[in-house]
């Protein structure tokens, strides 16, 4: 009698309830991180876009494992500098363009802002450009799909009033990047070949190969990223006190872009490279792939692209809105509705129309889009970085949470190293 009390669906919830108000340390720090998470798992993935997919793409089919070394140096470099951005919003409760505005001058903060709307604009319409090309994939007349889903896109961000709902959509988007790892697997690579290429350099002057070098930079560590983090932290009230648990969030979301980077890389570098088969955009990836790998490797990659993409084409437009009102103090927030704030959503909307709209022209280099917004990323980062190094050692602003010489070494040899990719590749333009 006692066993049907407890197994009857009245017990099991009585069971469940008392479990719930138990009180556990462990229970207690996993809902508190549940309750935090989102920001920096969105932030990594949303990297892993249309033009991300086709930089790893061309890295692996072009030079094989040869790259992975530079993959792992970046996303080290991308913990160390989303956390970095994460503290801030957490500390100050302000976004990064806000900080620039107050504490450089309007002056620089037009600069900055001038070329990163421009680089967002090039990043959203190859954002648009990955969902047209992965409705291809699937036999589908993007010219209809692409406005549908820049619609949808629109309707979900200035319609749906919670900050939270939106973004449990925008994890179970970033969920589908799973793809890439099965896709890899079946792949069949050398994984001690791979493995060891992760620790081992291999260094080359050639112009391609430090192009690409940057376009892996500029598209891993970009400077919306560091925009968006920080706004999302502020926009939903994460402060000092939860912060320890949004650095989490910060690392599992840096981790998970390295690992989605890798395997795109190591499918790519196990089918394509050794056949002599180099591609230049995700969409080639994905053709090429069938032959080699199957057509169900094909169909995964084709996955991943749209739901990449899609990510992508969320976050670009809501960063590009998020900077442009902090810059000039006008109202933002997903939270809000258009009403109460007209430019943030305005601003959205225009770059949401701009990125499809220019998708559906006829006859356009998508791919030297994509290419040229991971490169103005690449050159534009070191700037970026900084402001940002400056911000978050200012005692005035941050206070004991200042960062260590570590941290700031780090971001340093990262500076320097970008600018210096920079130099050669100007350079070898001349040769």
């Amino acid at each position: 009698m006692m066993w049907s009390n407890i197994l009857s669906p009245r017990g099991l919830r009585k069971n469940a309830m008392s479990w719930l108000k138990r009180p556990s340390h462990l229970r207690k720090r996993t809902l508190l991180f549940l309750s935090v998470m989102g920001p920096g798992i969105i932030t990594a993935i949303a990297d892993n876009d249309a033009g991300g997919i086709a930089t790893y793409s061309m890295a692996g089919s072009h030079f094989g494992y040869g790259m992975l070394w530079l993959l792992f140096l970046v996303i080290f470099s991308m913990v160390v500098i989303q956390e970095m951005s994460a503290r801030m919003g957490a500390v100050t409760g302000k976004g990064l363009a806000d900080l620039v505005r107050e504490h450089f001058g309007l002056g620089w903060t037009i600069l900055v802002i001038a070329v990163l709307l421009l680089a967002n604009l090039f990043v959203t319409i190859s954002e648009f450009a990955g969902i047209a090309a992965s409705c291809e994939l699937f036999g589908l007349n993007y010219h209809i799909f692409v406005p549908l889903m820049a619609f949808f896109i629109w309707f979900l961000v200035v319609k749906v009033p919670s900050y939270k709902m939106v973004e449990r959509i925008f994890l179970f988007i970033c969920g589908v990047s799973v793809t890439y790892i099965i896709a890899g697997i079946m792949a069949k690579p050398d994984w001690n070949m791979a493995l060891s290429q992760l620790v081992a350099p291999q260094l080359s002057f050639d112009h391609r190969y430090i192009l690409t070098a940057i376009a892996i930079i500029g598209t891993t560590i970009t400077p919306w990223m560091q925009f968006y983090l920080q706004a999302s932290i502020v926009d939903k009230g994460v402060n000092v006190r939860s912060y320890s648990y949004v650095r989490w969030d910060v690392v599992l979301g840096a981790l998970m872009t390295g690992v989605v980077a890798f395997f795109i890389i190591v499918t790519c570098a196990a089918t394509l490279f050794t056949k002599g088969i180099p591609v230049n955009t995700a969409a080639e990836a994905a053709r090429a792939l069938e032959p080699l790998a199957g057509e169900f490797s094909h169909y995964l990659f084709a996955v991943g692209l749209f739901s990449s993409s899609v990510i992508g084409a969320f976050i670009l437009p809501l960063t590009t809105a998020y900077v442009y009102c902090e810059a000039f103090g006008f109202e933002r927030g997903i939270s809000r509705d258009f009403e109460s704030a007209p430019v943030f959503f305005s601003v959205y909307t225009l770059m949401l129309v701009i990125g499809a709209g220019i998708v559906l022209l006829p006859k356009l280099p998508f791919f030297w889009i994509m290419l040229l917004a991971q490169d103005v990323n690449g050159i534009l980062m070191p700037i970026i970085l900084i402001f940002m190094l400056i911000l978050v050692n200012n005692k005035k602003i941050m206070g004991k949470y200042v960062n260590g010489p570590v941290y700031n070494l780090i971001v340093t040899l990262t500076i320097i190293a970008i600018i210096a990719l920079t130099i050669a590749l100007i350079a070898l333009s001349f040769v």
